[in-house]
């Protein structure tokens, strides 16, 4: 990846420069066409004349090439981040939908794991797990005594269905509706998105290791 980035920047800089170099090209044969008009003499004025045109010539020459050139590192970075943005969200898109694909997850027990974190994250000894109707007919009571065993302290657990839920996963709340958990499938990785995003680009060279990677889990 980082190598195809490489030959990206190298290819921008290679035709940059090659633009660079026509231009100055072109100022430089003008120059020369301008000063062709003081050679008809060795008059001293007409060759001073003559001089000052190359060297202005010259020197707009070398500041544009400059003015360019100072552009590179700035096109650059922004081509380079750029790409980086689009293979983040390119990732992002495809763990997407795999968990809506339920691809490569056991489900079961990702159910069970999304109500375990979200009760432990709630007060109370009373809790109702909404699942979809699909989800509802395939689980119903069959997890509640996994989840209450691994809470680990005395609950008391139903389940309803929920239609709004559509993309798997579980909404939990107390028995009251005053705390509410969404552990939904997608609403779980829109949370975890910004410290995986960062996880990623670390390991793939995209930004150094350091700092720390924020975001709620």
């Amino acid at each position: 990846l980082m190598t195809t980035n490489q030959n990206s920047t190298e290819m921008l800089r290679s035709e940059i420069l090659s633009e660079v170099q026509k231009e100055c090209e072109e100022i430089i044969t003008n120059a020369k066409r301008q000063a062709e008009i003081f050679l008809a003499g060795i008059d001293k004025e007409k060759e001073r004349i003559r001089q000052e045109h190359i060297d202005s010539a010259n020197a707009e020459a070398t500041h544009r090439s400059d003015l360019i050139l100072s552009t590179v590192p700035v096109e650059t970075g922004r081509h380079r981040a750029a790409r980086i943005e689009a293979l983040l969200r390119s990732v992002y898109d495809e763990v997407r939908e795999r968990l809506i694909a339920r691809d490569g997850i056991q489900y079961r027990e990702t159910i069970i794991s999304l109500a375990f974190d979200a009760i432990m994250h709630m007060d109370g000894d009373t809790f109702v797990l909404k699942l979809s109707g699909a989800d509802y007919d395939m689980f119903s009571d069959s997890i509640i005594e996994e989840i209450a065993h691994r809470v680990g302290r005395p609950v008391n657990i139903s389940i309803i269905q929920e239609p709004s839920i559509s993309d798997g996963g579980v909404i939990v709340e107390d028995k009251d509706a005053r705390q509410v958990w969404d552990n939904t499938l997608l609403k779980r990785l829109e949370r975890l998105w910004p410290a995986l995003r960062r996880y990623i680009a670390v390991q793939a060279s995209f930004i150094p290791k350091t700092g720390s990677a924020g975001g709620n889990q």
